[in-house]
């Protein structure tokens, strides 16, 4: 359906050129005068504007019969080219170039030569043909601005489009990230917990009626774990429900304090050495977490795999660098992928943490015998901070 403006157009072009042409038959000296023919030809060409959106070419094509009909007929000049010229302008701009710019010489052509010629009319004196080249080439050029304008407009859409996709896309690759981290912290906590949790009911449910002392420690030690397990997590999860970042309930784990790092593994049983060497100094909180959580899924992955009662963490300033490393004298700690119940992503886990912070992780048996997981987290020159020590 037409939109209203073409209508309008439509209807302002036709009453303007109908009585523009009666107007200038009175006052001139047409060799034919008008009659209801001349009239339709003017309305035919007025009213295909309507559809100047739909099929501007077919609608330049018949604008450009009705005018020339018009002319070869010998009825009077006046306004009948004003419909051919709206079409011209509809249609030039979306069509290729060169065509669609050698019609209006092929138009000034006919006009100064084969319609004088059909009709029998005195050629067009000089001053006439430069008027109508002019009026032909600024028409040209009005063409050639619609069109580097529906250009442009066409660019700063694409360009809108386009920032569009990639705010989206990045919306999605942050989303996701978000989700992993969230992913990887429920594992490290619920991982870590648990097998302690596991290791020290075992050692209650042995010492229970022997020596039922050692089994309340054992008790207490799966009761504290299992509370701090639940602040974390329900720390993490109204960050999940509310969108935001919110302070943590409890303080994140920090290689700062390593004996209160490991001290739940020490609950476990584990005799946990640990060692710091190089200049103590504040970390990076994505740093010191990494590292914290390496530490943990480490000292886990012992409890649960290597059979052993004793462990070494050291961790090591360097300029440039953090070095951790995880070392116990059991078989082949975490090669089962460390996870809760044997099923899931403890070395993988660490493995990412490291990478994501452009570091490197390497986990495997010593030549000596026992497993050692040692990461190697970069820090930059704008990441070393004042002294703790």
């Amino acid at each position: 359906m037409p939109r209203p403006f073409d209508v309008a157009l439509a209807g302002v072009v036709g009453v303007v050129s109908v009585l523009g042409s009666v107007a200038a038959a009175r006052h001139g000296h047409p060799a034919r005068p008008l009659d209801w023919f001349a009239v339709a030809m003017l309305v035919v060409g007025a009213v295909a504007l309507l559809w100047r959106r739909v099929a501007p070419n077919a609608v330049l094509a018949v604008t450009l019969v009705a005018t020339l009909t018009y002319l070869l007929r010998g009825y009077g000049m006046g306004p009948i080219f004003l419909s051919l010229v709206v079409a011209y302008l509809t249609a030039a701009p979306r069509a290729r170039r060169w065509p669609m710019y050698a019609l209006p010489a092929v138009g000034f052509a006919v006009v100064l030569w084969l319609v004088p010629w059909v009709t029998g009319q005195d050629a067009v004196p000089a001053a006439a043909m430069v008027g109508i080249g002019a009026w032909l080439l600024t028409l040209v050029a009005i063409a050639e601005g619609i069109r580097q304008r529906r250009e442009a407009i066409r660019a700063r859409r694409q360009r809108a489009r386009e920032a569009a996709r990639s705010a989206e896309e990045e919306r999605l690759r942050r989303a996701s990230e978000e989700r992993l981290d969230i992913a990887r912290e429920l594992h490290d906590v619920l991982a870590h917990s648990l097998s302690l949790i596991n290791v020290q009911s075992g050692v209650a449910l042995e010492l229970l009626d022997s020596k039922p002392e050692q089994a309340g420690v054992a008790l207490a030690s799966i009761k504290d774990a299992s509370r701090e397990a639940l602040v974390e997590v329900h720390s993490m999860l109204r960050t999940l429900r509310r969108g935001g970042e919110l302070a943590p309930l409890a303080p994140a784990p920090s290689v700062a304090d390593l004996d209160a790092l490991v001290e739940r593994a020490r609950g476990a049983g584990i005799d946990v050495t640990t060692i710091v060497s190089g200049t103590s100094r504040r970390l990076p909180s994505a740093v010191d977490l990494a590292a914290a959580r390496i530490v943990q899924e480490a000292l886990t992955n012992v409890a649960r795999h290597s059979g052993q009662s004793a462990a070494r963490v050291r961790v090591e300033y360097r300029p440039d660098r953090l070095e951790v490393r995880v070392d116990d004298d059991g078989h082949a700690a975490g090669s089962s992928e460390g996870g809760v119940g044997g099923v899931g992503g403890g070395i993988a886990g660490m493995t990412e943490r490291a990478h994501a912070l452009g570091g490197t992780l390497s986990a495997g048996r010593r030549t000596d015998g026992g497993f050692r997981v040692e990461a190697r987290l970069p820090l930059s020159d704008s990441d070393s901070g004042e002294d703790v020590t």
